[in-house]
């Protein structure tokens, strides 16, 4: 079994889990905050990132398998990593510093990073770009939650 198939998913889960502790501290905080009526429950969004997290581990694994040792599969894993950097960010810009405004702007950079691997991804696999539309799509809506939370305290 190649070493990518370990790493991966272990760059995913180190991902999800500081970004699940950085919003667990927050929580306190977030629960004292004013949402929109139509702000998804916790466990609704913790469903849905799973969901995120296993598209986008599978995405990744699917281009690093497809493309050889270059500087196009060199720079693809940049963009994951930023991501992954982009993605904590946001946990603890908004949860643990409670910095709303700033969070609106680093979510959309977060998704500037997906539409951007999406791109990037499409001419390798389709299959693999493909899988990140959730993550864009879930990207954009919290960005959009983000800025109404904002709005509203």
């Amino acid at each position: 079994m190649k070493l990518n198939y370990f790493i991966i998913p272990l760059i995913t889960f180190l991902t999800a889990f500081l970004g699940s502790l950085l919003t667990s501290r927050g929580m306190g905080w977030y629960k004292t905050t004013k949402l929109p009526s139509w702000t998804p429950p916790g466990s609704v969004i913790g469903t849905v990132w799973t969901i995120i997290f296993i598209l986008a581990t599978i995405s990744a694994l699917i281009v690093w398998n497809k493309l050889p040792q270059d500087s196009r599969l060199y720079w693809i894993a940049v963009i994951f990593i930023i991501n992954a950097i982009l993605n904590v960010g946001w946990s603890f810009l908004f949860f643990y510093l409670h910095l709303t405004g700033l969070s609106i702007f680093e979510a959309a950079l977060l998704g500037i990073s997906v539409v951007t691997l999406i791109v990037l991804i499409w001419p390798v696999s389709r299959m693999a770009a493909t899988l990140l539309l959730p993550y864009a799509g879930w990207v954009t809506f919290a960005t959009f939650l983000t800025y109404k939370v904002w709005g509203l305290n």
